[in-house]
């Protein structure tokens, strides 16, 4: 899963980058390279590393998100460049950290007073005239095409070019077209676009250390104005989050204590929400040799599971043997056990994967 960090400069972006990366691959405050800076990092898992301690296995493999943090440069009055856009519209998710603290020492670019609101419109006011500039351009190809087509053939590109202009129209009444709704067929045309509002948006509020005891009240009011099916919101102070990163975890929940901050790191809970905005989720496998999560959507089948595996897996698939993370606990990883308190299912090709499950994949090829 690969999300794409955008916002204005002096948001916090390079902090967030850091925070999430964990040290991994720092990045200086207020870069201004001309090329995104790009970090691989496992998933935290609780589920995971429960499973490692009944097993002891050799590997231990995480879920992984390839966090790809974009130049402030690349937007701005000029609207993003297009080699930008591109590279913006082949993430799977956009997180868009909008600044909302005061901190004289980092002065806002625009020289004006911090105005979030002001800066979620204006982004997502540029995201979308890149979308209308691109639509356009179709249109207009199209009705050139279709001046050299058989009349017999126009119908299709007709009726291709009236679902651009419904875009259009949405685009120009302010709205993202990911609060459209497509048939699976106008799905399938617009895939070989690169539209990047049609991405869903994690909201990242950055907000001052001395708003950090609020954190869940001001994520509250920006979810009332912003949250939806494809947009979800998540209030943090970036720059407790990037010095947290840095320390050993036992430490890092003392200093959390300390400030009166949840155990649980708005981090881990924001990539919870960027899974649920992509319809993810995650199953495992688990023995001696490797205990490890796999991401899939959320109502694929059994075989779509064992495919995610091995594409043999899918292919030969007889049945899955069954049983939830926290059964294989409870019988710590004794499948005896877990017969014998008959938690261990066999499913068949028609089987939903749950959140999750741990399976084994009975196959022959």
């Amino acid at each position: 899963m690969e999300l794409g960090i955008i916002g204005k400069s002096r948001s916090g972006k390079t902090s967030l980058f850091n925070a999430v990366t964990r040290g991994t691959a720092q990045v200086g405050a207020y870069s201004a390279g001309t090329e995104p800076n790009v970090g691989v990092v496992k998933v935290p898992d609780p589920r995971l590393d429960a499973l490692a301690e009944v097993f002891k296995p050799k590997k231990l493999t995480h879920a992984e998100i390839r966090w790809v943090d974009f130049p402030a440069g690349s937007f701005g009055k000029d609207a993003p460049g297009a080699q930008f856009l591109a590279q913006i519209a082949k993430a799977d998710a956009l997180v868009h950290v909008v600044r909302a603290f005061e901190d004289e020492s980092v002065p806002h670019p625009d020289g004006g007073a911090i105005d979030p609101h002001g800066d979620i419109e204006a982004l997502d006011l540029e995201l979308a005239f890149s979308d209308l500039a691109l639509i356009e351009r179709r249109v207009h190809r199209i009705d050139v095409e279709m001046r050299a087509m058989k009349p017999a053939d126009r119908p299709a590109m007709e009726t291709h070019q009236e679902l651009l202009r419904r875009m259009q129209a949405h685009l120009e009444s302010g709205a993202g077209l990911r609060s459209m709704t497509f048939t699976e067929v106008e799905d399938k045309e617009l895939r070989a676009y690169q539209f990047v509002t049609r991405l869903p948006v994690l909201l990242i509020i950055n907000i001052g250390e001395n708003d950090v005891a609020r954190a869940a009240e001001i994520e509250a009011e920006y979810a009332a104005r912003y949250a939806g099916s494809s947009v979800a919101v998540a209030a943090l102070c970036a720059k407790i989050e990037a010095e947290l990163s840095q320390m050993e975890p036992d430490e890092a929940a003392v200093f959390r204590t300390d400030l009166g901050l949840s155990a649980e790191s708005p981090l881990d809970r924001a990539i919870v929400n960027a899974y649920s905005l992509l319809g993810l989720q995650s199953f495992l496998t688990a023995g001696e040799d490797e205990v490890r999560a796999w991401t899939v959507r959320k109502g694929a089948s059994a075989p779509e599971a064992a495919g995610k595996i091995h594409s043999d897996l899918e292919r030969g698939f007889i049945r899955a043997e069954v049983a939830g993370w926290q059964d294989y606990v409870a019988a710590k990883g004794s499948n005896a056990e877990l017969k014998k308190a008959g938690k261990l299912r066999t499913e068949g090709k028609q089987y939903i994967v749950q959140d999750g499950d741990v399976l084994n994949i009975l196959f022959n090829v």
